[in-house]
C-alpha cells in the first residue's frame, strides 16, 4: 500500500540509510511508535538480528537486538535495547524441553526469564523483554510486535481466528491467547515453519507480530496489516449507522462544557479523597466527544463490566473500570456523589472478590482495591494515576479499550480475557520483582502543592524544590505570565511525561501556571477549581506572596498602601486559607499551609510600618489558622529576613534607597547586580552567620513544613533570618 488512511507513514530513505543497523532498529521503533493508533505508549516492541564481532574472538556472530524491558517505543534510544547472542537464545530451546514442568504459567516458563541474562552480548545491562523470545524464534531479521487498537478489536472478538481468515486470508496466521513468553514463542515458530509464506501471526486478545528480512519491509508490512484491518473495522461500523449507533446507540446527552466543568470541580477532590485512602492518586479528566459517545451510550455499562482484554491496557486500567450510572438530566451532584460512594463500595468489595477467587498460594498481596478509572454519563472519564504522566497514560489506555470495543462491536462481539488469565498477568511475579526493583517513590510523590507568588522570588525558587521532590506544582501568581514562564522552566527540565497528545486529554504537566488575586475569594475559588480539573484537587499550598510599601520621609503611608499591605498579607492568605479548607474538607486528606510572615514581624523599625504590623498579623494568623483547620491541616509560617537576590520586593529603586538610607557607596551606572550584591553583604553582616540569604534557603523551609519530616509541628514560624539577634523569641 502506498495511500494510508489508518496510520502514517514516516519512512525516510535518506535518513534510514546515514544510520549504522542498531540505530535503523531504533529509528524504525520511534516512527513506530509515534503513531498511537500503531501501539499505545509503552508497548510493543521491536527487533533486529545484526552480525556483529564477538568481543572476545573476533568472529562474525549473530545478535538479537530487541527493545528491552520497559521504555517507550516513540522515545527509546540505543541504551533501550538489549543485545543477545541468537544462537544461546536459540540454545535455551533444549534447556526448557528439559523441563520437567514445561509448559504456560509453570515455574519452569519464568525461570526461563533469567537465563536470558546468560546470552547477553557485550555486557549489555538492559534487562530482556519477556517478548525475547517471539523475536528469537521467528525467522525474519526484523520483527515489529505492535498493539493497535484496530488488530487488537479483532483479536478480541469472539470470532477472532475467521476474522483473522476472512480480512488478511493466507497472509496472516493465528495464535490463540498465550501469556508472554517461552512457550508462545515456540508456538509461532512453529506455525513459521508450518506456513513458511506468512509474514504475519494474529496474538488472540492481545495484538500482532510480523516480520520480514529487510527492516523497511517490515515496517511497511507492519502498516499494511494495521491499514487493511482499520479499513475493514471502519467499512463494517458505518454500514451499522456509524457514531449514531455506537455502542448501542446514545442513552444519556452531554452536559454543556461549561456544566461539566462545574460538576468535575464539585466532585473531584471529595473523590480524590475516596480513592487515596490507600495511596494519594492525580487525576486527569477526559471529557471530549469520542469518550461521551462511550459513556452516554445504552452498551457502556455492559461493556465496562467486561472490562479490558489486552494485557497491556488493564495493567494500566486495571481488570474493569468503574461505571456510575447517574442520569446527568435528571439528577444533581449530591445524586453522583451518593451513586460514587455506593459505586466505589461494590467494586472494592468486587476487586477483592477477584483477588480471592484467582490468587494462587504464592500471589503478591492484593494491590489497592480502588479504580483507577471511573466512567460518568454526560461528563466522560477520570483516570487516576501516581502522577500526571501517569494518570494521563492511564486514560490513554482506557480510550484503546474503547477503541477495541467500538471495532469488535462492529465486526462482531466484544469478549474480554478471563478473569484468571487477567489475574495471572495482573499479579504476575515476574511483574511483582520489577515493581519491587523500581527505586522508592519520592519523599513528595503522589502530592500537587500550590505555590502562590510562583512568579518570582521565593516563590519561584520554592517551587523548583518541591518539584525535586516528586510534587505536581501548581504555580499561581497575580502575573499570569510570570507564572506560567515558572511552569514552563519545571516542565521544560522534566517533561510533560508520556502519552496522549490530540486525544482529548487534559495535557498539564508535572507544573502549570494559573492566576489568581488573592484579596478576592471569587478569584482564588475560581483558581482551586481549575486545580481541581487539572490534578484532581491538592494537598499542601504556600503563600509566598506579598507586597512592601514604604513609608515617605514622613514617616506616613497613604490609607489605600496600608489597606493594600493587609489585604495582601494578611486577608488574602486568610482568604486563601478559609477557601482551600472547603476543598481540603472534602477530601478528607491531610495537608499543610505554609505561610510567609518576616523578621520584620518581631523587630520594630523605621520606615517600614505597614508591611512590619501585617508581618505580625501574619504570624498570629499562622497560630489560629492551626487550630482552625486541625487535626487535617497542619499551619505553620516562614519568617524570612531581608532575601534581596531574586526578590521582586527589591527593584533596583528600592535596593539604591536602601543604599543611600544606609550610607552605602555606590554609583548611578552601576550595574543593578553589583548594587543587589552589595546591599545583600550589609544586611549579611548585621546575621550571626554573616552570609547573605537567598531564596533558596527560604525555599528549604517550605519543603520541611510541606514534607512530613516537621510532621507533628503545626502553629509554628520557622525563622531563616541567617540569625538575626534582634527578632529572637523574647
Amino acid at each position: 500500500m502506498s495511500d494510508y488512511k489508518y496510520v502514517t507513514y514516516s519512512w525516510d530513505d535518506a535518513h534510514a540509510a546515514s544510520l549504522d543497523p542498531v540505530d535503523r532498529l531504533v529509528y524504525r521503533s520511534n516512527i513506530l511508535g509515534a503513531d498511537q493508533r500503531i501501539t499505545n505508549t509503552g508497548g510493543g516492541n521491536t527487533s533486529s538480528k545484526i552480525t556483529e564481532n564477538d568481543p572476545l574472538s573476533g568472529d562474525a556472530t549473530e545478535v538479537l537486538w530487541v527493545k528491552g524491558s520497559g521504555g517507550d517505543l516513540r522515545t527509546s534510544k540505543r541504551a533501550n535495547f538489549s543485545s543477545l547472542y541468537q544462537d544461546k537464545l536459540l540454545a535455551l530451546q533444549k534447556v526448557y524441553d528439559a523441563q520437567p514442568e514445561r509448559g504456560l504459567k509453570t515455574p519452569a516458563e519464568d525461570a526461563m526469564v533469567g537465563m536470558y541474562t546468560h546470552t547477553t552480548f557485550n555486557l549489555n545491562p538492559r534487562a530482556s523483554s519477556i517478548d525475547t523470545p517471539l523475536h528469537s524464534f521467528l525467522p525474519g531479521k526484523h520483527v515489529d510486535h505492535m498493539h493497535p487498537n484496530a488488530i487488537i478489536a479483532i483479536a478480541a472478538s469472539k470470532r477472532c481466528e475467521e476474522l483473522t481468515q476472512e480480512i488478511f486470508g493466507g497472509t496472516m496466521a493465528y495464535v490463540p491467547w498465550m501469556r508472554p513468553g517461552f512457550e508462545l514463542g515456540l508456538a509461532m515458530q512453529e506455525i513459521a515453519k508450518a506456513q513458511p509464506d506468512v509474514k504475519a501471526i494474529m496474538m488472540g486478545q492481545h495484538g500482532f507480530i510480523s516480520w520480514d528480512d529487510d527492516d523497511k519491509v517490515c515496517y511497511t508490512h507492519t502498516l499494511d496489516f494495521i491499514e487493511k484491518a482499520a479499513a475493514y473495522i471502519e467499512a463494517k461500523y458505518e454500514a451499522k449507522g456509524g457514531d449514531a449507533a455506537a455502542f448501542g446507540g446514545a442513552k444519556y446527552q452531554t452536559l454543556p462544557e461549561a456544566d461539566r466543568h462545574t460538576t468535575f470541580a464539585a466532585i473531584l477532590p471529595w473523590l480524590r479523597g475516596q480513592v487515596s485512602q490507600f495511596k494519594r492518586f492525580v487525576g486527569t479528566i477526559q471529557d471530549d466527544e469520542k469518550i461521551l459517545r462511550f459513556v452516554n451510550s445504552a452498551d457502556a455499562p455492559r461493556l465496562a463490566e467486561l472490562g479490558t482484554s489486552c494485557p497491556d491496557h488493564f495493567l494500566r486500567t486495571k481488570i474493569k473500570p468503574l461505571y456510575v450510572d447517574w442520569n446527568p438530566q435528571t439528577e444533581d451532584i449530591a445524586a453522583l456523589k451518593a451513586k460514587l460512594a455506593d459505586g466505589l463500595a461494590a467494586y472494592r468489595k468486587d476487586y477483592a472478590a477477584y483477588y480471592e477467587a484467582c490468587k494462587h498460594d504464592n500471589s503478591p498481596a492484593m494491590r489497592d482495591p480502588n479504580p483507577t478509572v471511573v466512567l460518568i454519563p454526560g461528563l466522560g472519564m477520570i483516570a487516576w494515576g501516581k502522577d500526571k504522566s501517569e494518570s494521563r497514560v492511564t486514560a490513554e489506555f482506557y480510550n484503546c479499550a474503547v477503541e477495541v470495543m467500538r471495532g469488535a462491536e462492529a465486526i462482531d462481539e466484544y469478549i474480554a480475557l478471563p478473569q484468571q488469565e487477567a489475574f495471572d498477568i495482573e499479579y504476575w511475579l515476574l511483574e511483582e520483582a520489577k515493581l519491587r526493583r523500581m527505586p522508592p517513590e519520592k519523599e513528595l510523590a503522589r502530592q500537587i502543592v500550590l505555590v502562590i507568588g510562583a512568579g518570582s522570588g521565593i516563590g519561584k525558587e520554592t517551587a523548583h524544590r518541591l518539584v525535586k521532590e516528586g510534587a505536581q506544582i501548581v504555580c499561581v501568581d497575580l502575573n499570569l505570565a510570570a507564572t506560567e514562564a515558572t511552569a514552563k522552566e519545571i516542565t521544560d527540565q522534566y517533561g510533560l511525561g508520556i502519552g496522549v497528545a490530540g486525544t482529548g486529554i487534559s495535557g498539564c504537566g508535572p507544573a502549570i501556571g494559573l492566576a489568581a488575586n488573592i484579596t478576592d475569594r471569587a478569584s482564588i475559588r475560581t483558581m482551586l477549581d481549575q486545580v481541581a480539573l487539572a490534578y484532581g484537587g491538592f494537598d499542601h499550598i504556600c503563600v509566598t506572596a506579598g507586597i512592601f510599601v514604604p513609608s515617605d520621609t514622613t514617616g506616613h503611608i497613604p490609607d489605600e498602601k496600608w489597606a493594600l499591605t493587609f489585604g495582601i498579607n494578611v486577608s488574602g492568605s486568610y482568604f486563601v486559607a478559609d477557601e482551600a479548607a472547603k476543598t481540603w474538607r472534602e477530601q478528607g486528606l491531610r495537608g499543610n499551609l505554609v505561610l510567609t510572615t518576616s523578621a520584620n514581624a518581631a523587630v520594630a523599625k523605621k520606615g517600614s510600618v505597614a508591611y512590619d504590623t501585617s508581618k505580625a498579623a501574619a504570624n498570629h494568623l499562622v497560630r489560629e489558622l492551626a487550630i482552625e483547620l486541625s487535626p487535617l491541616v497542619r499551619v505553620n509560617g516562614v519568617a524570612p529576613a531581608t532575601v534581596v537576590k531574586g526578590s521582586a520586593m527589591f527593584p533596583r529603586d528600592r535596593v539604591i534607597g536602601s543604599l543611600a538610607k544606609y550610607n552605602i557607596p555606590y554609583t548611578d551606572d552601576e550595574e543593578t547586580e553589583s548594587l543587589t550584591s552589595k546591599l545583600a553583604q550589609f544586611y549579611a553582616d548585621r546575621t550571626l552567620t554573616k552570609a547573605p540569604i537567598t531564596p533558596a534557603d527560604q525555599a528549604e523551609a517550605y519543603f520541611l513544613l510541606t514534607s512530613q519530616r516537621l510532621s507533628k509541628t503545626t502553629g509554628q514560624v520557622i525563622t531563616v533570618d541567617g540569625g538575626l539577634h534582634e527578632a529572637f523569641l523574647r
